[in-house]
């Protein structure tokens, strides 16, 4: 059977790769929506898309394969009437009190529309106006016609969150903010339905489990070590919880989870957001944190996956050196070594780069600071236009799930 997940390191040559085109979503921003939908400000959705089909074509050129979200989860609910209801009716369920209230006429319309409308509608959300509902119940009678039946999901351009790919299977996010919880509809009907995907992955964590976990936390360093941020999204708990599943895998050879805590604060919210690999030893760090990031060592002890955790006081660079076998750990700092600019660069994603292969990363133009110190320390850096993206907090990586990786 092939591999329909195959992600054992963050550097391996990428040859396919998960996206989601931004779309209309984003036009559902207003500025009183913002704080509730986790944004800081508004993108302008017309160069967003062509900043995020630059990106498109940068991977293609590199002879990446690129899929889209809305693109599979439309031909998995096409492979039964079972799968387009079930999602229709999860949809529902996971839209709030207002959704329930119209449980039975949102049910009537979306099975009236093809699947791709139902996958759009989902993610561009809905309000009273559209939806078209004018009488019933009194809170449709006391309503605003611009309430949200559907909330949108301007956040789903960063695939890299509502889920993980882990060695050959996949950790499933459990949002930390409600608003996002069904962003992970998608990977899961996907994974269920989609003939690419369907009985080829297994999950090492649940999105209905009850401990928050999302995939920016995670990080594949090679076959035997994954790191997972403790983070302002991700509990000590879910670690837990999913160290043991990927210890007992009998197919995984993990054999070590180092857990990575990180400031809980919006500026940092993942992992990936202050630190990623670029090469087999450098790496990308905020220098502004690094002196707060507690590492913890989870260690296999029993093919049931049983291990035991332990905290280091070495400096980051030995941990990396001692668990990843490398003479040096290189840690190239973003923004350099002003303190100002480094905030700045990294408050727009300068460490959040895609490694496409071993020493090749795809990095936003605006953080030409980092950018050329990268290039410094032998980094070639493809940059993309980055004006618009940026807006929503997220880098080339947070806007990408791997799903194939060459073995290093």
């Amino acid at each position: 059977m092939s591999k329909a997940i195959q992600v054992k390191s963050e550097i391996g040559k990428l040859r396919k790769v998960l996206l989601h085109r931004p779309g209309r979503e984003l036009e559902q921003l207003s500025p009183g929506s913002l704080e509730d939908l986790l944004f800081d400000d508004i993108p302008y959705l017309k160069v967003a898309q062509q900043e995020h089909d630059e990106f498109a074509s940068v991977l293609k050129a590199n002879d990446i394969e690129v899929v889209y979200l809305a693109d599979l989860a439309a031909e998995a609910l096409k492979t039964s009437e079972n799968a387009k209801v079930r999602f229709v009716d999860e949809l529902i369920q996971q839209s709030g009190d207002v959704a329930f209230t119209y449980k039975m006429e949102l049910t009537d319309y979306f099975l009236g529309k093809s699947e791709e409308d139902i996958v759009e509608e989902a993610i561009v959300g809905l309000t009273m106006s559209q939806f078209g509902a004018d009488s019933g119940p009194l809170s449709r009678l006391v309503s605003d016609d611009s309430e949200f039946i559907i909330h949108p999901m301007p956040n789903l351009y960063f695939t890299r969150d509502p889920f993980a790919s882990v060695g050959n299977r996949v950790a499933q996010s459990h949002m930390r903010h409600q608003i996002r919880h069904r962003e992970t509809l998608f990977n899961k009907y996907i994974f269920k339905y989609h003939p690419d995907f369907a009985d080829k992955v297994k999950l090492y964590y649940k999105n209905h489990w009850p401990f928050s976990i999302e995939g920016g936390d995670i990080l594949n360093f090679n076959e035997k070590v994954v790191a997972v941020g403790l983070s302002l999204r991700t509990t000590a708990k879910a670690i837990e919880i999913f160290a043991k599943n990927l210890f007992r895998d009998e197919d995984s050879k993990a054999e070590i989870v180092l857990a990575v805590e990180i400031p809980k604060a919006r500026a940092y919210m993942h992992l990936d957001t202050v630190f990623t690999q670029v090469d087999h030893d450098k790496f990308t760090i905020y220098s502004g944190i690094q002196k707060d990031m507690q590492v913890y060592v989870l260690k296999k002890i029993a093919d049931n996956g049983e291990y035991v955790a332990e905290s280091h006081r070495m400096s980051l660079e030995q941990i990396l050196e001692k668990y990843l076998e490398i003479d040096k750990a290189h840690l190239i700092q973003c923004g350099g070594s002003d303190p100002v600019a480094s905030a700045r660069e990294q408050w727009n994603d300068a460490a959040n780069t895609l490694a496409i292969a071993p020493g090749v990363v795809v990095c936003y133009n605006r953080n030409s600071i980092t950018n050329a110190r990268l290039r410094e320390e032998g980094v070639t850096v493809l940059e993309i236009s980055s004006s618009e993206l940026s807006r929503g907090r997220g880098g080339p990586r947070c806007m990408s799930m791997p799903l194939i990786r060459d073995l290093l």
